[in-house]
């Protein structure tokens, strides 16, 4: 956006004033002692001014940066405004309270209703529907490719909209279609529904997490993300219980205890998205309605809110968040070359430890295991799951380290896959609970790469569409997986986890370090170039370029 576009002040000059109590230096790694209990490291004066320095503070650069004077939040902005650490860290807890905590409510809908396949499995759904276990692989592809073409059309809608009204729109939908899985007859209306849910669900993750950086910085999103998908952990547990009672319920009405499982999931799940109509405001400013009439923030909070996510990050004030995006928006971010490496990431990480996790409960029941045992020993790798999550989420973020600390998961699948590669054709079936659980306890790092997606987007347009292109390779990639396991390969499917021990050597050996090595190459060619200019040639380059997000030579990848 062009200088001329935007509202700034004439007198830009006076933005440098009094600007030698800013702080200069990166925020310091996150501590989960002071995210508990509110704690500050000692040698912090929680009254000292936390306002970080940004290119706000340069009167030659502000104009270049400053935000459309369509942006919902320009009323609030004010790049002279001082605040402490205190009142910042008593803000973000609210913002945690009030809007992170909702999101993950929302994003357990969304992962129970796409999860309860897992269970309806250990309850005979395949020999109820007559269907084989080819035809649930078959069902998986259906709902993937759906849930992958819905991407990009649902972040434009999302766009357009606001993901405030959008979000509580595609639950309250897929709720209906969940509920209506309660009279699946057969192989089509199987599949129908695979692909309804699918193609409702779709663009849900990056709906919400372009909703999720319009209240947080850069350097504390990575962590909320990790407790976003611990809330799916927490989902997966909470179901399990769950489906272990209603499963109970097989012949009541003359109906399988799976149709009743899809009902009340379907049930609550209608009932978050309802809810979530009224718990989503549309930014930090706009948390006044009819039914809130005092608001979630004061007008105190509403400023340091705006200021330090704009201080942070500048090109959240190129749109405004009922904006849609153009077609030439689009097709600039499709062609963003640098993201590529990301999409290749988002294609291979999940292929390893995917089918060990769908076929976890078929696996189990064929060794001989219950319904009802079979749903509540998933419990255990769910709980290890969220442990290894958070932790390597945390050393990512200590170290400020993506592509190595990425690695982690298939360090870890790796060795689990051998050994069940090696098992005997009948092994002894807590032997390979024991493998499996300890498989599927990996370290769960899309949480990092959603957010490194995020980083080097680095525009809210681009964002918004490089963050479904990512997403969309992950559903590839589960289109890819369900084939790797088949019927002739069954029950301890040699030749599939041979393939998955070859391709998580690829990721070890090829991806990652390639990734890595792509972004510090990419890196020293920008720092050449702007290096070299002078401060009159970097204001004219700034003045005149074209370049927005991620192309500004000013720009650096994080890897």
């Amino acid at each position: 956006m062009s200088a001329p576009e935007k509202d700034f002040p004439e007198d830009t000059k006076s933005l440098s004033t009094d600007a030698d109590d800013l702080v200069d230096k990166e925020p310091p790694p996150f501590r989960l002692s002071s995210w508990l209990f509110n704690r500050q490291e000692l040698q912090q004066d929680l009254d000292a001014v936390s306002t970080r320095r940004s290119v706000f503070d340069d009167p030659d650069l502000a104009a270049h940066y400053w935000p459309k004077k369509e942006y919902e939040n320009l009323h609030r902005f004010d790049p002279k405004a001082r605040w402490t650490y205190r009142e910042e860290q008593a803000l973000v807890r609210k913002i945690d309270w009030r809007v992170m905590l909702w999101a993950a409510v929302s994003f357990s809908a969304l992962n129970l209703d796409r999860g309860n396949i897992s269970q309806a499995n250990s309850d005979n759904i395949l020999g109820d529907l007559k269907l084989t276990t080819d035809d649930f692989n078959w069902g998986n592809s259906v709902f993937r490719l759906a849930f992958l073409a819905a991407e990009l059309p649902s972040q434009l809608v999302s766009k357009r909209v606001g993901p405030d009204r959008w979000i509580p729109t595609q639950i309250v939908l897929w709720s209906i279609v969940s509920i209506c899985q309660f009279w699946l007859t057969g192989r089509t209306s199987f599949f129908v529904c695979r692909a309804l849910l699918g193609f409702l669900q779709g663009g849900f993750i990056p709906d919400l997490i372009l909703y999720l950086s319009y209240f947080y910085t850069k350097h504390e999103l990575p962590f909320r993300l990790s407790m976003f998908w611990i809330s799916s952990n927490v989902c997966t547990i909470l179901a399990s219980f769950l489906a272990f009672g209603v499963l109970h319920m097989r012949g009541v009405q003359g109906a399988a205890g799976w149709r009743w499982l899809f009902l009340i999931e379907g049930i609550i799940t209608l009932l978050i998205g309802l809810a979530t109509f009224f718990m989503m405001p549309p930014s930090p400013t706009q948390t006044k309605t009819r039914f809130r009439p005092k608001g979630w923030f004061t007008e105190r909070e509403e400023v340091i809110a705006v200021s330090r996510i704009l201080r942070d990050d500048p090109t959240k004030g190129d749109m405004h968040n009922r904006e849609g995006l153009t077609l030439k928006r689009l097709w600039t971010a499709v062609c963003d070359y640098d993201l590529w490496p990301l999409y290749l990431i988002g294609l291979m990480f999940p292929i390893p430890s995917g089918p060990p996790s769908a076929y976890l409960t078929l696996s189990l029941r064929n060794l001989g295991f219950s319904t009802f045992n079979t749903n509540l020993l998933t419990i255990p790798s769910s709980v290890a799951g969220m442990i290894t999550m958070f932790g390597i989420t945390l050393i990512s973020e200590t170290v400020n380290e993506r592509s190595l600390v990425a690695m982690a998961q298939d360090l870890w699948c790796l060795p689990f896959l051998v050994a069940l590669y090696l098992l005997p054709d009948k092994p002894n079936q807590w032997v390979f609970f024991g493998l499996a659980s300890g498989l599927l306890s990996y370290p769960y790092t899309h949480p990092i790469q959603v957010g490194w997606c995020s980083r080097n987007s680095g525009a809210v347009a681009s964002r918004t569409v490089n963050a479904s292109l990512y997403n969309m390779f992950v559903q590839a990639s589960v289109v890819v997986y369900s084939q790797i396991y088949r019927k002739d390969d069954a029950p301890m499917y040699r030749r599939g986890n041979r393939v998955l021990i070859i391709i998580s050597c690829i990721n070890l050996i090829v991806v990652y370090p390639g990734t890595k090595a792509y972004y510090i190459w990419r890196n020293k060619q920008r720092a050449k170039v702007w290096d070299a200019m002078t401060t009159e040639e970097r204001q004219h380059y700034l003045s005149t370029t074209t370049d927005a997000g991620n192309r500004r030579l000013d720009f650096r990848f994080a890897h």
